[in-house]
């Protein structure tokens, strides 16, 4: 059977990004996102739903996102989804998290206290190989962006099938 881990989101984040060197030597940065979305409820009126996500990148993104990334960066992180399990005092405890492949920040040039060359946004690919990926490791991008087929028509909540 097969099995696909794979998660996008797009969101602000909800604090500074906290960076620290494991034993290994490896830089890890751990941050948390809010992500939301608006819909309107059964009986019409307009709602939103925010999910906070705990984030954790690694390697060479670990310290892009620790040096340019603060409390309310917009950011387009592609990920793994990742489940830790311990116990304390005596109950089981988990916690699902998102481990970073691909950071890309959303903030246009100049705004906040982040100083970056170039235009665009740069992404930032996490340290682990991916397959069939013939991307850089680091290219500017305004945004992800579809096919050429699939941008001329622009589907409503309706043609969504989740």
């Amino acid at each position: 059977m097969a099995s696909f881990n794979r998660v996008m989101l797009i969101g602000r984040l909800t604090r500074d990004p906290e960076k620290r060197t494991i034993s290994s030597g490896s830089a890890v940065t751990e941050f948390r996102l809010a992500a939301s979305r608006r819909f309107k409820s059964s009986s019409g009126e307009d709602r939103e739903e925010t999910v906070f996500v705990d984030i954790a990148a690694w390697g060479r993104t670990a310290e892009i996102c620790a040096q340019y990334l603060r409390k309310g960066s917009q950011v387009f992180v592609e990920g793994r989804l990742k489940l830790d399990e311990w116990e304390k005092d005596g109950q089981k405890r988990s916690k699902l998290s998102v481990v970073a492949e691909a950071v890309q920040f959303l903030d246009s040039k100049g705004s906040g206290d982040r100083d970056r060359d170039g235009g665009g946004a740069p992404v930032y690919e996490g340290d682990s190989p991916r397959e069939n990926s013939s991307r850089p490791r680091s290219q500017p991008s305004a945004a992800p962006t579809a096919p050429a087929d699939e941008r001329d028509s622009t589907p409503s909540d309706d043609d969504l099938p989740f």
